[in-house]
């Protein structure tokens, strides 16, 4: 009985086994030809004419997602044909009727609830980097690039024309790629990586020609390949994208002399030129960024500052080789000045006249807090060997603060930004087995008194054949020269590096890695880089199993699990030690999606919190804590859709003095409704509470308050510790109406407040010693924050664009008795508060020199 029982469960073992297996080695590479035409096409969506009969068809897609594996069931036809100028992709996607078709109009690179079809190309065929070319049922445009650096990337936007068209119960796609969009090299023959893409968003499923496994690392490696390019030519890539923009600009000053209103009056231009068949030069010269999206601003309790989202378009497209190695923060580009927080500090004081009588001093006029470029150029791309260059470099002019003197009434001007250069260079060669070799330069340059800056960094990452195991890493040097802005203080972190090294299994169901890296104590990439403290030696392995096909009742299971350790590096010392996972998995008949995650956390000592450098001395002791959280995703394709998430996190007591035990909670709710394939609303509700936080008190000390000097005269060394109660909320509505393709309205509205109750305050003292003390000032305060973009966008021709934008903001902080932990108290206060309106036309008009061109008879 015994043997009987056995032999069948060893058999399926094994088939397990060799399932799995196989589902970690990459699909066959399918291969298509393309068809060389000379008669003309005409993109109506319609596929009518004779020659798309006798190209050949590329069909049998196999599914992505939900279910990895099985072929179609309703067929897709794709067919390519070339000429001297354009790759055409004619498609058509049968179905079972027109209502099983979803089609929601959507602004441009938003899949939103639709059916789509897309075309991926690895032109180099380097089988690491590419491109993809989407349209959806309703005609809406998206397209992307494919990097290690980048990932997937639809920041980047190429000029190229689709059509669609329903017919009967089937869709029809049809596409114009000008080689002008996309780079190759001048090869007699063409070989290029090709996939296409198909969702059916009625079952929520992702197909593929060129099979695509999830267990196999990589993308770009999983393409099939095109065949019969031959004998085309790079074109002269040459195109100028003038604009012209005006502003009117509102703000209530309400003072005498002070105008409320302004106007402002700009014009530039982009230029896009094509070096050669590699590379291309892109330029912004004079930009306008005044239509870009607000950042979420937010009240920033912690030692490290905000980074936040990059939105200007010129650093978001294109970019993926400047992004290699996280060296750049493209926000440091035309950021606030470097002195725009000392110009308080060189103001005359006032002083007492010899009547008695005290004269004022200066006053600041205005303070700009950003630094206008005037121009930034990029040259990138990649050779027929697989080497990609990337050259960056940016030009800002000095910044000055104007200062009046309160008597007189004279006026001058105090330099917060020197004339500033800012430069990256990049080499980037792919290897085989989806490996590569990189190296990154980074430098600011400033002109008079002060300080540059330099950063040097390589990286690497090698596969084995079978693409299952890798070892990546990193080293990065930091050099610094000068001295401090406004001062002859020589910079005191001249030198310093960083290095990471990694081995992991990253194919299969299975994978893994472990890692170690150091930050010295001198690191610092910050003046084109971002950095959240540095002076660590750090150790990670993490462990990961997904189950990409359905069982039981669902679709998936993903999971993974990591741990982790961290030193100071100078001086040695323990910091903390994680151990944190998540598991999450999408059921069957719903497609309701859910998830845990949780974390544990030893006895930590924050090192940055004090804000004490050099660090070592002094640290806040954090008692052992763990967190528990978990969300849930609904349908999406459900006209009423709903997210959710929440957690909880609780602390040990902390036994050395009489506190109450630190407890954090958070949830969020964020339902949308789709009112029709046109119109659209998403409301987003956040909470956050953390209930007796210890940390640094925000704002710090002031002599100019008999507490705080009284504090600095008894403990000059110690720093001053609050006790505290944040409560946090975020309001975010937004809504969209699309017209057409080409034309879209869009509005965001957001409501931010954080306020902050103090319950009692210690001092600390070297080695985490906390000790009580009676200090009497009323910190608590409450931050405020309200902004309004609505945006009206219309393509009225390719790469062509007309953009209306109206910005509303405000802000608010309030100290002392001002603060209120009440919702509507502060809601009530931030719309009474003034706010700065904002209404602005850009237009866009794209000229290329290929249509400019005289034709030749």
């Amino acid at each position: 009985m015994s043997a009987l029982l056995a032999g069948p469960a060893r058999a399926q073992s094994t088939t397990t086994a060799a399932t799995a297996a196989a589902a970690a080695v990459p699909a066959p590479k399918r291969q298509l030809q393309a068809l060389r035409i000379t008669e003309s096409i005409k993109l109506d969506g319609q596929l009518d004419e004779a020659i798309w009969q006798q190209a050949p068809l590329a069909t049998d897609f196999i599914q992505n997602r939900p279910n990895p594996g099985p072929h179609e069931k309703h067929p897709t036809e794709v067919r390519v044909l070339y000429d001297d100028a354009n790759l055409y992709i004619g498609a058509i996607m049968h179905d079972v009727s027109p209502d099983s078709i979803m089609r929601e109009l959507t602004a441009r690179d938003d899949f939103g609830n639709t059916d789509f079809f897309g075309i991926f190309l690895d032109t180099y065929h380097d089988k690491i980097n590419g491109y993809g070319f989407f349209v959806s049922t309703g005609g809406v445009q998206s397209d992307a690039r494919y990097s290690p650096a980048g990932g997937e990337d639809f920041n980047w936007n190429a000029v190229w024309e689709s059509r669609t068209a329903l017919r009967g119960t089937d869709w029809v796609a049809e596409m114009r790629i000008p080689y002008s969009a996309i780079r190759f090299s001048k090869a007699a023959e063409q070989l290029w990586g090709l996939n296409f893409m198909r969702q059916r968003k009625r079952d929520n499923q992702a197909f593929f020609w060129n099979e695509v496994k999830p267990a196999v690392d990589g993308f770009v490696n999983q393409w099939g390949e095109l065949k019969g390019l031959r004998d085309i030519k790079p074109p002269l890539r040459l195109s100028l994208t003038p604009y012209v923009s005006g502003y009117v600009n509102h703000y209530p000053y309400n003072e005498q002399g002070t105008r409320n209103s302004s106007t402002s009056f700009n014009g530039g231009a982009d230029v896009k030129w094509g070096i050669n068949e590699s590379f291309t030069l892109d330029a912004t010269l004079v930009p306008d960024f005044g239509q870009v999206q607000s950042d979420n601003q937010v009240l920033n309790l912690s030692p490290f500052e905000v980074q936040f989202q990059e939105n200007r378009q010129f650093f978001t497209e294109g970019t993926e080789l400047f992004n290699k190695g996280d060296l750049f923060y493209s926000r440091r580009v035309g950021a606030q000045p470097i002195g725009f927080g000392g110009v308080r500090g060189q103001l005359r004081a006032g002083k007492m006249a010899p009547d008695g009588q005290r004269r004022p001093g200066e006053a600041v006029v205005s303070n700009p807090g950003v630094t206008r470029l005037l121009n930034a150029t990029k040259i990138s791309g990649r050779t027929s060997k697989g080497l990609g260059i990337g050259v960056f470099n940016a030009l800002s002019n000095d910044v000055y603060a104007t200062v009046r003197d309160s008597v007189d009434g004279r006026e001058r001007e105090v330099l917060t930004q020197p004339f500033s250069n800012y430069n990256i260079m990049v080499l980037d060669q792919s290897l085989k087995n989806n490996s590569y070799v990189s190296l990154i330069n980074t430098n600011v340059t400033r002109w008079g008194s002060t300080y540059d800056a330099n950063v040097t960094g390589g990286l690497f990452r090698f596969a084995n054949k079978q693409n299952s195991y890798a070892v990546d890493g990193r080293v990065v040097y930091s050099r610094r020269r000068g001295t401090t802005f406004g001062s002859e203080t020589p910079i005191d972190d001249q030198n310093g590096y960083k290095y990471q090294i990694g081995v992991s299994k990253i194919s299969g169901n299975l994978t893994w890695n472990v890692g170690q890296g150091i930050e010295s104590d001198t690191y610092n990439p910050n003046d084109l880089g971002i950095l959240f403290g540095n002076n660590n030696i750090s150790q990670y392995a993490s462990l990961s199993y997904n189950k990409y096909n359905p069982f039981w009742k669902v679709n998936n299971f993903r999971s993974w699990v990591g741990l982790s350790h961290s030193l100071l590096y100078k001086p040695t010392r323990y910091q903390n030690a994680n151990i944190s996972g998540e598991a999450s998995t999408t059921f069957t008949k719903s497609f309701l999606t859910t998830g845990v995650n949780f974390d544990l956390n030893p006895v930590t000592h924050d090192y940055y919190e004090p804000r004490q450098y050099p660090l070592g001395n002094y640290y806040v002791r954090v008692p052992a804590n763990a967190g528990l959280g978990g969300f849930l995703y609904s349908d999406y394709r459900k006209k009423l859709a709903l997210d959710l998430n929440a957690g909880v996190r609780g602390s040990a007591q902390d036994e050395r003095l009489p506190r109450p035990r630190r407890m954090s909670y958070n949830w969020g709710i964020s339902p949308r409704y789709r009112v029709s394939n046109q119109l659209n609303f998403r409301y987003n509700l956040s909470w956050s509470l953390r209930e007796n936080q210890i940390g640094y008190v925000n704002g710090g000390l002031d002599n100019e308050y008999v507490a705080d000097a009284g504090f600095r005269r008894q403990y000059p060394d110690d720093v001053l510790l609050g006790r505290r109660r944040v409560v946090t909320v975020i309001n975010t509505l937004s809504g969209g109406y699309t017209f057409n393709n080409r034309m879209s309205l869009t509005i965001r509205t957001r409501h931010y407040t954080s306020t902050v109750n103090y319950r009692d305050f210690a001092r600390l003292s070297p080695n985490g010693e906390e000790t009580l003390v009676d200090y009497r000032r009323n910190r608590d305060n409450t931050f405020n924050a309200f902004n309004v973009d609505a945006v009206y966008a219309w393509w009225f021709a390719p790469g062509s664009q007309v953009s209306i934008v109206w910005k509303n903001a405000g802000s608010s902080f309030l100290e002392a008795n001002e603060a209120t932990p009440l919702y509507f108290s502060n809601l009530s206060n931030t719309i009474n508060t003034p706010h700065n309106n904002n209404v602005s036309i850009k237009i866009l008009y794209y000229l290329d020199y290929l249509m400019l061109r005289p034709k030749r008879g």
